[in-house]
């Protein structure tokens, strides 16, 4: 009986990989599909990972915001393959398509992603603007606390020195 339920058990398991495996078939190497990008929204010069499944020999990814970038096969991961893009500096704001082809296939596949308006540099204050009053005020009277202070010190000094002598 024992030796029934594991040939019963091993029969389906057999006919499910047998019913899966011309799925997997028919889905490898029809071009590249589940296409992904990493941020989704972006600042000009910023870098985007892309991710793109069936491009098992790699292929390119274009788009308007960077220059074309190439797919590398993935050796961990069957038939993902990824690329890295660098927004171009001058990219305005909004909208962008992406599209993946694969070297194995003449189709192709898109995605989309934002540019981000560019926020200018925060380059402090040094020099551009000046102090304000109140940091006039208060520099001042540092400065004079100083001063006091340093003479007293200076007078208390001399009144010991020239009694001991």
């Amino acid at each position: 009986m024992r030796a029934t339920r594991a040939l019963a058990v091993t029969a389906t398991a057999f006919a499910a990989v047998g019913l899966c495996a011309p799925l997997a078939a028919a889905g490898g190497g029809d071009g590249p599909r589940n296409v992904q990008v990493s941020p989704s929204s972006v600042f000009p010069g910023g870098t985007l990972t892309i991710t793109a499944d069936g491009c098992r020999r790699g292929g390119t990814v274009s788009s308007n915001a960077f220059p074309d970038a190439t797919l590398s096969p993935r050796g961990d991961r069957g038939g993902e393959s990824t690329a890295t893009a660098r927004v171009r500096n001058n990219a305005a704001p909004g909208s962008y398509h992406l599209t993946v082809r694969c070297n194995d296939s003449s189709q192709t596949a898109s995605a989309s992603f934002t540019v981000l308006p560019a926020r200018g540099a925060q380059g402090g204050l040094g020099g551009s603007i000046g102090p304000t009053s109140t940091e006039m005020a208060i520099g001042a009277g540092l400065v004079a606390t100083a001063a006091v202070g340093g003479s007293v010190f200076i007078a208390r000094r001399r009144r010991t020195v020239s009694g001991q002598v």
